[in-house]
């Protein structure tokens, strides 16, 4: 009586499957991120282990600890580093990139690192983009600030020759309203003389038309008639 109802209660529980836990638990991977800000600044650069050199994370941390250093320093630090492989290139120019470069001095580690772009890694590649196109923007900052500065010269240049011939100019109209006083005055010279002269031979003319004057000036002249006669009566006895 009993085995058919054991049996019974058996048949009417679930069947619950066993799994292996084991066997399906995920697997976790181990990951190791190395903390390159805890380490200092003159380490940084002493690093050259190939997995550092394809870590991303390291080259940030070379960027940071190469703007802390002055221009000198930073161009002391970079001369340790000949151009002789893509790792002592980039460091090269992630350190002359802050010591006060020229434009010419930027354009030649720029085509030194792009001799070796076959070489980067993938991992590093778009950090190393990112970096060459701030480094071609400053350069072409720089040709801005050139050329505005040789349009500002020129610019000087044509407004000191305008002022140069303003000047000149400014002469020029000064001598000739100099000269124009003069014949001025000397116009209103002769036009004074003339008018004294006409006023002079007015009066002249004047005197000469009077009668009287005219009979004044007459003189008495003997005719030869009255010297015969004369001279007759003075032998009469």
């Amino acid at each position: 009586m009993f085995v058919p109802a054991l049996l019974a209660a058996c048949s009417q529980q679930p069947h619950q499957p066993q799994f292996n836990s084991k066997k399906n638990a995920v697997v976790e991977p181990e990951i190791k991120i190395v903390d390159y800000l805890a380490v200092g600044c003159d380490r940084v650069w002493q690093i050259e282990d190939e997995e550092s050199m394809k870590n991303p994370l390291y080259w940030m941390r070379a960027m940071d600890c190469s703007a802390r250093l002055t221009p000198a320093e930073a161009r002391t630090q970079a001369r340790k580093w000949p151009a002789e492989s893509w790792q002592n290139t980039f460091k090269q120019g992630v350190l002359l990139s802050n010591g006060n470069v020229t434009p010419v001095e930027r354009r030649q580690y720029m085509v030194r690192l792009d001799s070796y772009s076959f070489d980067y890694p993938s991992s590093i590649r778009p950090l190393l983009q990112l970096w060459r196109d701030n480094q071609a923007a400053q350069l072409q900052l720089s040709q801005e600030r050139t050329r505005y500065y040789h349009l500002q010269q020129t610019s000087d240049s044509e407004l000191d020759a305008l002022r140069q011939h303003q000047h000149l100019l400014a002469r020029e109209l000064a001598d000739t309203r100099r000269k124009l006083e003069t014949l001025t005055d000397i116009e209103r010279q002769l036009s004074s003389r003339k008018s004294a002269d006409v006023s002079d031979n007015s009066h002249v003319t004047e005197k000469e038309n009077t009668p009287g004057a005219v009979q004044a000036d007459e003189t008495y002249v003997p005719s030869t008639s009255d010297n015969t006669a004369s001279a007759a009566e003075s032998e009469t006895p």
